[in-house]
Parts: structure tokens; sequence; C-alpha cells
């Protein structure tokens, strides 16, 4: 057996000795310190302590920052903000929990009309959010229930009635769904990096103009820092943090022409829904833009009932929640064929001067395609076309172009704005559909996975068959599958009519700060070009002045009497087949050239029938209004689609 050898130490010499006691006693010595330290602060002064850290919290009192005007381009007032009164109750003050508290919550629930339940649920929930402040119990309330809470404020311990600023909208649902609404932030916009920041009582745009243009018009809270104890008491103010009021929101709106608008549609339309938009060409400044039924954006002002917001969104009150004239997708009829035209000027199949026998049908393959009536309009070219709206001219030209590489009608669809969202300045644009190859084959890849999930025959996506000649030939005339909005048939137009200048329409001018002094000019956004030769648009557009103003011409005789020689129209009628049993959409899109006010004004009325009848009618309403012309209703007889 091995043995290992014993481990030798080293003899410990005095002063390593002395070294060791001297650091052990430190140790010691530090330790003792800190020990009766924290003995002292826990036995002896923690009541002092525990008293100094209950006395200095803070309460934020939330000062309400105004909210900026949005005014039109004129600086008239559109939406403003008004006085009202709202109650708050402030919990430290409230009785105690029990019997005490729920006597409370009935007597102001019978005043303010809500349950005691209601009232104690936002108690609840307002304080999980802010501990420490006021909890808004209710706004606008009447003077009637101010009156009676301040005579009686013994009977309300904890109960304040605080002013505070609301919307007011002056004239009611005149462009509301274009100004949108305001309300109290909620927790998950509380979460956006756009809200950081923000005051969680706050309130922040919630649609429309409001909502785009928020971070100008809401300004920024201010607060009263007071000094409070651990009951919640105040013990004084420390210091006051004074609000910045919201900036103000001129519009390119004409407020007068915004008028003239919804009150022509309503009235071309017999209260049908509808949609119209005024534009200048030149640089896409929207003008005008409205849809009916609407709505007044102060009902957003107190919590929504259910029965309220289903008003405001069923197909049987019409959804004036809806903005028809941006949110709207629908069949174009006839309104499209100036983009058809375009199409085959561009690829070759027609000239200006190409003439097509219009004998009332054309069959393509096996399937006829025939006009109103089988009326047929004889030889035509490309401006005779346009002015008295010849089907089978177009449904020629959509046959033509079918087979062309590249799908130049759907592209040159695309080209002047349809199928793709224009970019306008106010939320929830449709992006609408131009039907091609592609989106046919889509449809029935989506018909076959939603039949195979649901284990039904058919789910109503698709009719599952190929693209083909027809769907062209219904194109070209604005049927089918075609969706676009008011908005996108505006930008069309004033794209081919300004000489191939793609605009992007907007709202916004400028942000000032409320007393006129300009702070921010809103850049308009860029446009692009395409190309139209002069010889193209000159046929197109001598094809829709005359439809606008010769005999013959589809909305001629609904502006008899106009100063065509001062203000020639271009306009264009539209007749949009809709579900059977239901009327067809009216369509109207114009231009009027002017040097310092050209425009152009799209309208669509759902079941207004012919374009003449309805939408034409209206159109013209509008462009009175703005080259103040006397004018009267004239609903036209053409029954061409």
């Amino acid at each position: 057996m091995i043995q290992l050898p014993e481990e030798r130490r080293p003899p410990i010499s005095p002063s390593m000795a002395l070294r060791v006691a001297v650091l052990g006693g430190l140790a010691l010595v530090l330790f003792a310190i800190v020990f009766f330290r924290l003995w002292y602060l826990e036995v002896l002064s923690g009541d002092q302590y525990v008293v100094q850290a209950n006395e200095n919290q803070v309460r934020e009192v939330r000062i309400q920052a105004p909210r900026g005007d949005i005014v039109d381009r004129y600086g008239r007032p559109i939406v403003r903000n008004r006085m009202a009164n709202t109650v708050q109750i402030e919990p430290a003050r409230l009785p105690a929990a029990g019997a005490p508290r729920r006597r409370l919550y009935r007597r102001l629930g019978g005043v303010l009309e809500m349950s005691p339940r209601e009232i104690q649920q936002t108690v609840i929930e307002q304080r999980k959010a802010l501990p420490y402040a006021n909890v808004m119990v209710k706004q606008d309330v009447s003077l009637s229930a101010m009156n009676y809470i301040k005579e009686r404020q013994p009977r309300f311990p904890g109960v304040t009635v605080e002013p505070v600023f609301l919307r007011r909208y002056p004239y009611g649902p005149l462009a509301a769904q274009l100004l949108g609404y305001v309300g109290r932030i909620t927790r998950t916009e509380l979460k956006q990096e756009r809200y950081k920041g923000v005051h969680p009582q706050a309130v922040v745009g919630q649609a429309g103009l409001e909502w785009e243009y928020d971070r100008y018009l809401r300004g920024r809270d201010g607060a009263t820092l007071l000094s409070i104890n651990s009951l919640g008491k105040s013990r004084g103010f420390l210091r006051r943090r004074e609000p910045l009021p919201g900036r103000s929101l001129k519009l390119s709106l004409d407020l007068g022409l915004q008028q003239a608008g919804q009150l022509a549609l309503a009235r071309a339309g017999h209260g049908n829904p509808g949609g119209f938009v005024a534009l200048d060409p030149r640089n896409g400044q929207v003008l005008a833009l409205g849809s009916v039924p609407s709505f007044n954006p102060t009902v957003f002002a107190k919590p929504l009932l259910q029965s309220t917001y289903r008003a405001l969104t069923s197909k049987a009150t019409g959804a004036p929640l809806f903005n028809r004239a941006i949110a709207g997708a629908y069949p174009t009829g006839s309104t499209f064929k100036p983009i058809t035209a375009v199409a085959g000027l561009s690829a070759g199949v027609i000239t200006p001067f190409t003439v097509i026998n219009d004998g009332g049908c054309l069959t393509v393959g096996l399937t006829r395609f025939c006009s109103p009536g089988n009326v047929g309009h004889g030889a035509v070219a490309l401006s005779r076309a346009i002015q008295v709206s010849s089907d089978v001219y177009f449904y020629t030209v959509g046959r033509d172009l079918d087979p062309i590489k590249g799908e130049p009608l759907q592209r040159w669809a695309r080209k002047l704005g349809l199928g793709r969202k224009t970019g306008i300045d106010v939320p929830e644009e449709a992006r609408g559909n131009v039907p091609d190859r592609a989106w046919r084959a889509r449809m029935g890849r989506a018909e076959l996975r939603c039949e195979h999930k649901r284990h039904v025959p058919s789910c109503g996506i698709s009719d599952m068959r190929a693209w083909s000649t027809g769907d062209n030939v219904n194109l070209s005339i604005g049927q089918g599958d075609l969706l676009a909005s008011p908005l996108q048939m505006a930008v069309a137009y004033s794209t081919i009519t300004n000489g191939g200048k793609v605009v992007r329409p907007h709202l916004g001018l400028e942000v000032d700060d409320g007393e006129g002094r300009l702070i921010q000019e809103i850049d308009p956004p860029a446009s692009r070009r395409v190309r139209i030769p002069p010889a193209f648009r000159n046929a197109i557009m001598s094809g829709l002045h005359a439809a606008a103003s010769a005999p013959g011409g589809t909305s001629a005789d609904v502006f008899a009497g106009w100063p065509q020689a001062r203000l020639p129209v271009f306009g264009k009628t539209g007749t949009a087949q809709r579900p059977a049993g239901q009327r067809d959409q009216s369509w109207y899109v114009c231009y009027v050239p002017n040097r310092t006010r050209p425009i152009v004004v799209a309208v669509t009325i759902e079941g207004g029938g012919f374009g003449a009848e309805a939408a034409a009618p209206a159109a013209r309403l509008i462009l009175s209004k703005w080259f103040g012309v006397k004018s009267k209703f004239i609903a036209g007889k053409s029954r061409t689609q």
C-alpha cells in the first residue's frame, strides 16, 4: 500500500495573525452598524417614514385641451367646440363601501338616468386605469341635473360637476361620414404608437378626418398636480401644467358646394342612398364629397346604445355610417365607356375615325349582347358613340381588346385609378375591382376552399367558369364584375380631361394655431402621369360635350338652358344593372373647364334609374352652385345605359 505524505502547512507569522484579527474586527463593526441602523429605521422610526410616504403621493387632475376647429377653404367653421357639464366622482370623498355608497349611487342614478350598477362599474373600471384621478360618470348633463346636484351637495358627497369641451357640428349631418366623430380613447388605442403620451381619459378622433388629422386636432391635455395623503385627501397645490389647444385644420372643401351637393343628392334620389364627389382636376383638391343618408356626429358624444348603432349600420335604414362616395363599390354603367375608348385607341383597335355599325346587338360566340330595347344607332365613330352611348360600339372594342396580350382594357382602367385606392386622406376607402383572368381564377380557388371547408355545394363566391371574351364585352360598358366608387370615377375623368395627370385627391390644406397664423401647409400627395395623346383626348372630349349639349346626347335635355358657350359641360350618363327586382343604379360624371374654377363631378344614386333621370340632374344642381348659375331640377328622358 502506498502512503501519501502528510501535507505540510507553513507556520502563521505574528504579522499575518494581526492582519486577520484587524480585518475580522472591521467586518464585525460594519455588520453591527448596519444591523443597528436597520433596527432604528424599522422599530424606532418606522411610523414616521410611513407618514411621510403617505403624505407625498401626487394626484394629477386633468385639464382638458380643446380640440382644434375644422374649417372650409374660406375659413368657415364646420366643426367647433362647445362647453358642457360633466358629472365626476372624487373616489377619496365617497362614502364607505356598502349601504352608504349604494344609496349615493341610487340617488345619483336617479338624477342622471343611469342605473346604480352602471355607475358602480364606471367607478371600478376608471379607478383601475387611474387610481388617483376623478371618475367621469356622465358628460353633457342637463342644466337641471347640474343645478340639482349643486343645490344638494351634502346629499352627493364626492360628486362634482365640471366643465368640459365637447365637439359641436353646427351643420348636423352635413359631410358627417367625411368629418367623422370623436370618442374616449380605448385601452387598445392607448397601446398604439400614435397615442403615445395621451391621457387615458382623452378624447380622440375615431373616424373620418377627426381620426386622420387627430395628431393636430387633439392638442395636449394639461394638469393640476396636488399633494395627497394615503387616504386620497388633498394636502395642497403643487403646480399646474397648462393645456395646449389643438390646431385648426383647413380643408379644400367648399361649405356652400357641400350643402348644395347633399341637397341635390337627396332631391334627385327621392330618398335613395347615393354619393357624390366634386374635384379640382388640376390638383386633386376635394371641393365637396357627400353620402346620403347621413347622421349627426353628436350621437357619439354619449355612450351609444345598441339600437342606435344598428340604425346607423343597418341596410334597412340605408346604413348612414357608410360613406358611399369613397367606400361604395358599384358597377359604373356607361360612365366607363371613355376608359374603354382610351384603351381601344392606345391599343390600336380603333382610331378616332373608326366607324362601327350599331345594329342594336352584337353576337360573341354563342352569346348575344344587346342595347336596351335593341335600339341601334347605325354607323358611328368614336365621338358619336360616346354622344349617344352606343353599347354595340363599345361591345366591339371590348371584344377586340380581349385577345391582346397584357389585357389593355384592364391595364388602362387601373392606370386611370380604378381597382386601387386613390390615397385620399380619409380612412376606409374601397379598392374596388377591375376583373381579369387572374381575378376570376382567384375567385374560383376561393370558392373551392369555401365549399371544402363548409361542406356545401356552393358558397356563391364564383360560378366556377373560366374567363371569356364575354366578360370583356360586359366590362367595356361598365357592367359585370367591375366595381368603382364615385371618387375613383372622378379621378379617372380628371385624368382624361387634364391630359394624363393622375391626381391624388386630398382634403387637408393647412394647419394653423386657431388664430389664423399658419403652422404648417399640408403638402399634396405626388401625382403620376399616363400618356394620352391630344388626338385621343380631343375625340373623347368631343363626344362628352355632345352628350351634354347636342341633339341625341344622353344628358342634353338635362342641361337645356345651360350656358354652354361660357361653361361647356362634358359629361357621360351611366345606368348600372342591379339584382333582379331592384331599380337600376344612376350615374353621371362630368367636367366643366374654367380658367380659375374647373371642376369634375361624379354622382351615383342607388335605385335612381337611368343616368339622365337622377344623377345627371343632381350634377347640374352642383354645377349651378359652383358657377353661380340660376338653375332648376330637370330630369332627363334618355333611357340609354
